[in-house]
């Protein structure tokens, strides 16, 4: 455990005790938030191929069922992760991610359609997760770099995941029972990596000063901040919504995805793909951390949002045209979307924080923006199986992904006017 582990809110951390306890909290995160991963998505690595259930393929509904789930736990966690007591983080994640493999166990119990159920209880739990591991990192000096590795975690665990699912499979392991056993395996290392995040102190005083202190939120503070902010947050919210529906499709049916490309993606694929994604990814929005002005970062990661837009636009010309290879544009897409969808995590709400001086926690815009991407992800699910059911996922990703990239860009650039009229002054003031 690094020095400046034991530190507490009233010492100021030194410059190489702060490097060890960022290089700390960072592992802590990754590994934490990347062993959820393995009670989430390898499921997604089975095809579940036959009669269907009621009509429609197996496979679509399962995913619909626990992303209804995750979608309600984000409502939920709009109250539970800003009132949430930091002293009651480290439990908590324990507990949801032990129901959510509890529920994967009788997903491989449970009867046709029943199993269906399971996968809806499996999501419940795990979606409340990310906002208690994101509370170990926000209103530091360093939260954009932390929170980057934090993010990067979910760009490699979606494809490692995925990976070692269909690994278990090819054991001889059935579709039903391979989510539980990999659950499993992810279990001894998360309780590791739990425990490190119980070691990371509280901010300190140099960093309160440059992004305010952050605290539970009452139910008066939350409808203040967002009766302040909304049309500018409202422009943010409606780009995170549509980046977080095209960014679930290319996750939850990247086999499909790589099939209609013409490659069929073996474990390694979707390792090495997400990969260089997370690299990418990781590398630009964690140089937000050396801008030291709140104003300033903030509108830097809106234009890293829209230059993610404009790579996805790119990489939807250049493919069809057949001047980009199936890895290359799965690689690209991935970047295009992950680049402002992790803007957000890591810079766009942190910033908007700290620039306002608002009182508040950057869970709770988190998991408003969170909750309503589920949304919408759900709807454009379930609007797709009842207009278009045919399984030409390709075709239905670009259609969507081009939709996707105009239409955020356009409230990226809304929000961005929004908030630019505003002045520092008229932020002190509203904070007070």
């Amino acid at each position: 455990m690094p020095r400046a582990a034991r530190t507490t809110r009233a010492e100021t951390i030194a410059p190489h005790g702060r490097l060890a306890l960022s290089g700390w909290s960072v592992i802590a995160a990754f590994g934490a938030y990347f062993c959820m991963y393995g009670f989430r998505k390898p499921f997604t690595a089975g095809t579940f191929a036959g009669d269907g259930l009621w009509g429609i393929d197996e496979k679509a509904v399962l995913v619909i069922a626990q992303v209804l789930g995750y979608m309600a736990s984000k409502f939920i966690g709009i109250r539970v992760i800003a009132e949430m007591p930091p002293e009651r983080r480290a439990i908590g994640i324990l507990a949801l991610v032990g129901l959510a493999e509890l529920a994967l166990a009788a997903f491989g119990l449970a009867p046709r359609p029943l199993h269906v159920v399971c996968l809806f209880l499996n999501g419940l739990p795990l979606g409340m997760v990310f906002g208690l591991v994101l509370g170990f990192l926000e209103g530091r000096r360093h939260t954009e770099a932390l929170t980057a590795g934090l993010c990067a975690s979910f760009i490699l665990a979606d494809g490692v995941t995925k990976g070692v699912g269909t690994w278990v499979l090819d054991q001889g392991v059935t579709e039903r029972w391979m989510p539980a056993l990999v659950g499993l395996l992810f279990a001894p290392p998360l309780l590791a990596f739990v425990w490190m995040l119980t070691r990371i102190p509280p901010p300190d005083p140099d960093d309160v000063a440059h992004r305010t202190h952050r605290q539970p939120m009452t139910r008066h503070e939350r409808r203040d901040l967002v009766s302040r902010y909304w049309p500018g947050l409202a422009g943010l919210v409606a780009a995170y919504l549509l980046i977080t529906v095209a960014r679930s499709i290319r996750a939850d049916f990247a086999p499909e995805l790589w099939r209609g490309l013409g490659l069929t993606a073996v474990p390694a694929t979707f390792a090495i793909s997400e990969t260089w994604v997370a690299l990418g990814v990781l590398v630009v929005n964690g140089l937000s951390v050396l801008i030291v002005d709140n104003r300033r970062a903030f509108f830097a990661s809106l234009a890293v949002g829209l230059a993610g837009a404009a790579l996805m636009i790119s990489a939807l010309v250049l493919q069809p045209r057949g001047q980009l290879g199936p890895f290359v544009f799965m690689v690209l897409m991935g970047l295009g979307l992950y680049l402002p969808y992790v803007a957000m995590h890591t810079t766009v709400f942190e910033r908007l924080i700290a620039m306002t001086r608002q009182r508040g926690n950057l869970g709770f815009l988190m998991y408003i923006a969170d909750s309503i991407g589920y949304l919408g992800y759900v709807a454009v699910l379930v609007g797709r199986l009842l207009v278009s059911p045919e399984k030409d996922f390709l075709q239905f990703f670009f259609t969507t992904a081009w939709l996707i990239a105009v239409l955020a860009s356009v409230s990226l650039v809304a929000s961005w006017i929004w908030f630019s009229r505003r002045t520092p002054a008229s932020w002190e003031e509203a904070a007070r």
